[in-house]
């Protein structure tokens, strides 16, 4: 659970942002989305090999 405790004098508005930060980077909502349907270990394992692999090759780019 997240908790986000707004100080003397802070402004919601900028709480709110806090909090919306803390909840993209736990990834909350986008393991939300990956467990909504069941994907086979093989084909996770495959989507992982092709992001690694594409990750590689913009950082190859990026040398030349």
């Amino acid at each position: 659970m997240l908790v986000v405790k707004v100080k003397d004098g802070e402004k919601i508005e900028r709480a709110l942002k806090r909090m919306k930060r803390k909840f993209r980077d736990t990834k909350v909502l986008q393991n939300l989305r990956d467990n909504q349907y069941y994907t086979k270990k093989s084909v996770a394992r495959r989507k992982q090999v092709q992001k690694a692999a594409y990750i590689q090759s913009l950082r190859e780019q990026e040398e030349f």
